[in-house]
């Protein structure tokens, strides 16, 4: 490992341990009290501690996530393969997936309430959320292979299939792969704001849930220890998406490699 490389993680790691003893240090000499600001070590135990039911609310969270970004992934790759296929298709309903886009999550929830239960609401919210980037970086992926190939392929007399799958696919891998690692992120957000929306309760909660009964409960330790598991889960998503993209790219494509250089 280069010495810019362990710079690179060394300053960052640096910067969020003094933030954190800042933070330890101002609650403990200006004595706030908890329900105003818990000290990270407060954080910490009340996150041991809860652990059992704060666990159980991130794998609902998380089984949520996952389920909604595996349906994306899926839908997002057959709509835009569908799309590049047959143009006029894309012009009719592309500007719908648009609308979903745009449209705030937190305001689709309570509509989609009134006809399905409250986990699928909350699971087609979260895919809603995670779709649209896959489905609009896969499409620019396969429109943007490379046209002296594609003109070879022609030449060649190689099918629309072959040129799908030998030249468009694999142009189109690094577009969707950065769909991916958004959409990993929006499936979790998507997930957390539906979820509040539903107001759901019992069993069946997930982590935004605690953190609202948290909050009337002026619990503000446990929301904090909520929160820095929603961000742990984001995080380590990101991680892993950019791990999958360095591993399927840094042998051939030259975002990658430029970077090992």
């Amino acid at each position: 490992m280069s010495r810019e490389t362990i710079e690179d993680y060394l300053f960052p790691a640096l910067m969020l341990v003094i933030a954190i003893a800042a933070w330890e240090a101002y609650v403990r000499l200006a004595h706030v009290p908890s329900f105003l600001l818990p000290a990270p070590s407060e954080v910490m135990t009340t996150l041991i501690q809860d652990w059992s039911t704060l666990f159980a609310s991130l794998l609902i969270t998380l089984m949520t996530t996952f389920e909604a970004l595996l349906a994306a992934m899926i839908g997002g790759v057959a709509l835009a393969l569908i799309f590049h296929l047959w143009r006029p298709l894309e012009r009719a309903f592309f500007p719908f997936a648009v609308i979903l886009q745009v449209t705030p999550v937190i305001s689709i929830a309570p509509l989609l309430l009134v006809y399905l239960s409250s986990g699928e609401a909350v699971l087609v919210c979260a895919f809603l959320v995670a779709f649209f980037p896959i489905l609009s970086n896969t499409a620019l992926g396969l429109a943007s292979a490379d046209h002296n190939l594609i003109d070879l392929f022609e030449l060649y007399g190689a099918s629309s299939w072959q040129q799908l799958r030998l030249l468009r696919m694999p142009a189109a891998l690094p577009y969707f792969l950065g769909g991916l690692r958004i959409g990993g992120g929006l499936s979790l957000v998507g997930a957390i704001v539906a979820e509040i929306a539903a107001g759901s309760a019992g069993s069946g909660s997930g982590l935004a849930y605690r953190i609202v009964e948290s909050g009337f409960r002026l619990n503000i330790p446990r929301m904090f220890a909520a929160l820095f598991l929603i961000s742990i889960t984001g995080i380590l998503i990101f991680l892993f998406f950019t791990a999958l993209t360095y591993m399927l790219l840094h042998r051939w494509h030259d975002s990658m490699r430029a970077r090992e250089r």
